[in-house]
């Protein structure tokens, strides 16, 4: 059996994770030589598709939607290795940054960070709006970013 390679295919700016499901669904119902499919959040309007040859990846796309079409060479391994690393969903997240809670009990809320804990993927944060301040430990995928803390 030959080395697999991994081939960039262009898609739709936003629609990469539904683009990687349908070339999924389409690859495991016509039994499709992919190996494997990656659609980093980094990565805008491209999707990474593992396989031997690049014929599969043009049939796998073949049809879908938002697929534009296969990069003409394969990519290296070492080229999109960094996209795999996982990193703590807090990170990039400092004492004084204001963010929105996306999920919890206080869903929509805007708060201030007080402390990170990128040990336990962890943000403690303070309430906005709320009459006493009561420090609030959430989840790191629970927050999106609003703005960075003010330097003064």
């Amino acid at each position: 059996m030959s080395e697999s390679k991994i081939f960039a295919v262009r898609v739709t700016v936003g629609q990469e994770e539904n683009t990687a499901k349908l070339i999924y669904s389409k690859a495991k119902t016509y039994s499709l030589p992919i190996m494997a499919i990656l659609s980093p959040s980094k990565v805008r309007g491209y999707i990474f598709v593992e396989a031997i040859e690049k014929a599969a990846v043009d049939e796998a796309i073949r049809g879908i939607r938002h697929a534009k079409g296969t990069l003409p060479r394969p990519i290296s391994f070492s080229e999109i290795e960094h996209f795999l690393e996982e990193k703590p969903a807090v990170s990039g997240f400092e004492p004084g940054d204001i963010v929105e809670l996306i999920a919890g009990p206080f869903k929509g809320e805007k708060a201030k960070v007080v402390r990170v804990d990128e040990s336990k993927d962890e943000i403690v944060v303070e309430l906005i709006g709320a009459i006493v301040p009561i420090p609030v430990t959430v989840r790191g995928e629970y927050v999106r970013l609003i703005s960075k803390r003010s330097e003064e």
